[in-house]
């Protein structure tokens, strides 16, 4: 009986030290894993501004009348996400609560400014059924044609000198904060940055 019980307890100690190393197993290589999947940023697409460059200068009403200045210099220091969407975009849809959270957030230095356009009719109901009239919602198919918008949705990042800092389509909040990342790393896109860190250059 004491021996079937020792022999039990051995062949369970067994077990469970088999169960410990295939855990530790599994742990390492999920770090494997996320060292090598890199987190996921905006579409960089050609066409509009390049990267570094001032961004277009427009003085635009939005829908309340108000005046809104896209481009320059902001007198309040603050760095204006210009993003673009429409009434026949579902994603850009899904993605306005997502702004609202990031105005309210980031609002000490960031400007939310969003663009499309068209008919104000055509817009009416989007803007009424999502609260855009607080705004700044602007229409306008000169700053489609400036920045050279192809899909949505498309953000693009401009900082308090004007200057045009990262862009591309964005399908997610991760896209969206991908946009400031870059702006913060001093980089095009939160690809390039980690591809530079992996590769860094030699110096002779």
């Amino acid at each position: 009986m004491i021996e079937a019980l020792l022999v039990s307890n051995l062949v369970l100690w067994l077990l469970v030290l088999g169960l410990a190393g295939v855990v530790l197993a599994l742990v390492r290589q999920i770090g494997v894993l996320h060292e090598r999947v890199s987190p996921a940023g905006a579409l960089m697409v050609r066409g509009g501004p390049a990267l570094g460059e001032a961004a277009p200068v427009l003085e635009l009403d939005d829908w309340s009348g108000r005046k809104q200045t896209i481009g320059g210099a902001a007198p309040d220091g603050r760095s204006t996400l210009l993003f673009f969407v429409s009434p026949s975009c579902p994603v850009c849809k899904t993605l306005l609560p997502v702004l609202d959270s990031i105005r309210a957030a980031e609002r000490r230095w960031l400007r939310v400014v969003l663009a499309s356009d068209g008919a104000r009719a055509e817009h009416e109901a989007f803007v009424r059924a999502h609260g855009l009239e607080r705004g700044p919602y602007v229409l306008s198919s000169e700053l489609g044609l400036r920045y050279r918008v192809g899909k949505l949705p498309y953000a693009v990042l401009i900082d308090e000198a004007g200057v045009v800092r990262a862009s591309g389509l964005v399908n997610t909040r991760e896209h969206v904060e991908s946009l400031f990342e870059a702006k913060e790393r001093g980089a095009p896109s939160v690809q390039e940055y980690l591809a530079k860190r992996k590769h860094p250059r030699r110096v002779a």
